[in-house]
């Protein structure tokens, strides 16, 4: 009996969400329809391609259906009916679609899903996979043997064709499962290209038979706790090298096969030529310098107190050096070998330059090639770097600072200090990427700062949803799309990836698939709550900072002014000012009000029908002080 009540629930849940649908990202068009489709073990797989992808695609989502106790089998069915319901699944030409758009009808007795090829398909099931009870994300849950899709007919298609995530494994080794697991919810997402940070002055993570110091030194570093920086001491001496890691060639095969099985392809990063700490503590002979390094712990070795930041230890390969290039070679050799992505990314971003400069050999090197400053340096180590990754059979690309001194024709620009950068090079001819920091940086603080953990800068989900990737004054024609990008120095494990990387990495997916005009956030905000559901049902973190209020603090003489607000629909907001808890019998906010002198705190919570849905916020009156503008 309770197993009946409990699918009857979700049943009565699952209709009321959908009167207005809860698909992310939102699609072209969506049209509700009569009658309901009863999907269970009665149903059946009508495939009518040979297809060798498709087959692949819906093999993986028979396994997500059979977590559920759904044994869904191929069959050919003539006729769909009450006794005999089907999902069929069809290649057609319908050149609107280009190759990742869709059309999916649910009807009383089918599921119909075409598409003009195999990756259409693929983003059609993740919106089926939408369209179920979130009680089908849930593992635990087998048994639940039914789940109701209400009729509807989808037609869809991305605006972009690249639609990115980007997860840095050098700061904080993720392994490969973990890998992974990003990966399939990025892809449940509708999101195509995973750009993996693979090296970085933190660790080198791919191996390189040619070069096997990269992985026997530059993966390893002594391990440390707690936050990057002053508090993170370099090693001491005979202290050994103990924590990291790497991906073997097998390993990354193993991610690139179970990426193509998600429609993702996979863009690996190999920072260069500043970012190389972990090179340099393998090979040290390649710097300048030519000292001793040691691969860095997360300690402090960079001044970025003054206008242009001064690395403290030498972290650049020597652009002077012949043999810098021999070991470039060697390492796009290996990585052109095992990624079958166009692209191979090269870095380029935050070179310091000082020591080039003050090198004699450096400098002995740019007169004899009348190159007249560090930046026309770097931009003849992009060159070169771009002639080898194009020897391979690939295309450069490379963070906007390959702009710096002029860049080679058929470099595309992935453009994070802003837009500037990416229209820059748009307006050159270049291909771009769109990932600035004010819009696509997922390890900005997200919430209230008494809450979250403290970082340089902040991005709130409503910010990242105004994203707009195509500037006024630029061809749209080379903007490939976008990405979001998730720097792991204060992220340690996969579950709080996940929780820095959603709901904010929702925004992102629906700006780079949605029509621009089908944008709405309080739309995107309904939809998303349910998200938090199907997280939540996949015991999966996601941050619910967006439900929190978000407080303002202003001074109008000596009064102390607080503004309390929330995006979210059909919520209260309670506080008190006199210490005193809990909030829900406090004060309801009507508008902003004055937080007087004393030792006080401010308490606030959002409520919705009574129920607490936000988190408990307390900020002392020192701390609103300084929040003051």
């Amino acid at each position: 009996m309770k197993t009946i009540l409990s699918l009857v629930l979700a049943l009565a849940l699952n209709l009321a969400a959908f009167a207005q649908h809860q698909i992310i990202p939102t699609p072209v068009s969506y049209e509700t329809t009569d009658g309901m489709f009863m999907l269970d073990n009665q149903v059946s797989i009508n495939l009518r391609t040979d297809d060798a992808d498709v087959k692949t695609y819906l093999t993986n989502f028979q396994d997500f259906l059979s977590q559920s106790g759904n044994k869904i089998e191929f069959k050919s069915v003539p006729e769909p009916s009450r006794t005999n319901r089907v999902i069929s699944i069809s290649l057609k030409a319908a050149p609107d679609l280009a190759s990742e758009g869709y059309e999916l009808e649910v009807t009383e007795n089918e599921i119909s899903l075409s598409a003009n090829k195999a990756p259409g398909i693929f983003n059609g099931l993740q919106t089926l996979r939408q369209l179920l009870p979130r009680e089908f994300e849930n593992k635990d849950a087998y048994g639940m043997g039914m789940g109701m899709i209400m009729g509807c007919k989808i037609k869809d298609y991305p605006r972009f064709g690249w639609r990115g995530l980007m997860l840095d494994v050098s700061r904080h080794f993720f392994s490969v499962e973990d890998v992974k697991a990003y990966i399939d919810k990025m892809a449940q997402y509708k999101m195509n290209v995973f750009h993996w940070h693979l090296t970085d002055d933190e660790g080198w993570r791919i191996e390189i038979k040619s070069l096997p110091k990269l992985t026997e030194v530059g993966a390893w570093r002594v391990p440390r706790h707690g936050r990057f920086g002053i508090d993170r001491p370099f090693p001491k001496e005979g202290e050994k090298a103990t924590e990291g890691g790497f991906y073997t060639h097998e390993d990354i095969r193993e991610v690139i096969k179970y990426a193509t099985e998600r429609n993702i392809t996979i863009v690996p990063e190999v920072d260069i030529p500043g970012h190389s700490m972990a090179v340099l503590a393998a090979y040290p002979e390649l710097s300048t310098l030519k000292e001793p390094k040691v691969v860095n712990p997360g300690g402090y070795f960079a001044d970025w107190t003054g206008p242009h930041f001064k690395m403290l230890i030498e972290n650049t390969l020597n652009p002077a050096d012949e043999k810098v290039y021999e070991f470039v070679d060697k390492v796009m050799t290996e990585v052109a070998e095992l990624f079958p992505s166009q692209y191979i990314h090269m870095g380029g971003d935050e070179c310091y330059h000082g020591y080039w400069e003050e090198s004699p050999e450096v400098q002995k090197f740019m007169k004899a090639n009348k190159i007249p400053d560090t930046h026309g340096l770097q931009s003849y180590f992009v060159g070169r770097v771009q002639k080898i990754i194009n020897s391979k059979g690939k295309k450069m690309i490379g963070w906007d600072e390959i702009l710096e001194g002029g860049l080679a024709e058929g470099a595309a620009v992935m453009s994070w200090q802003g837009m500037k950068g990416g229209i820059e090079a748009a307006k050159l001819g270049h291909n771009v990427v769109m990932t600035p920091t004010t819009f696509a940086y997922l390890d900005y603080t997200q919430g209230d700062p008494s809450l979250e953990n403290a970082i340089y800068a902040s991005l709130s989900l409503k910010k990242a949803y105004s994203f707009e990737p195509v500037p006024d004054d630029v061809d749209a024609k080379y903007i490939l799309g976008g990405q979001g990008n998730l720097w792991t120095e204060v992220i340690p494990n996969l579950q709080y990836a996940f929780y820095m990387t959603y709901p904010r990495a929702f925004a992102i997916s629906e700006t780079l698939w949605s029509p621009k005009e089908s944008k709405n956030y309080q739309s995107f905000l309904q939809r998303t709550e349910s998200h938090f559901a199907r997280f939540d049902a996949a015991k999966t973190n996601i941050s619910h900072a967006v439900l929190d209020p978000i407080v303002t603090v202003k001074k109008d003489g000596d009064k102390l002014l607080v503004t309390l607000e929330n995006d979210i629909a059909n919520t209260e907001i309670f506080y008190t000012i006199d210490n005193t808890y809990p909030v829900q019998f406090g004060n309801k906010y009507e508008g902003t009000f004055e937080v007087p002198e004393g030792d006080l705190s401010l308490r606030t919570q959002t409520f919705r029908n009574g129920r607490a849905i936000g988190r408990d916020i307390l900020i002392s009156r020192a701390d609103l002080v300084k929040r003051a503008k």
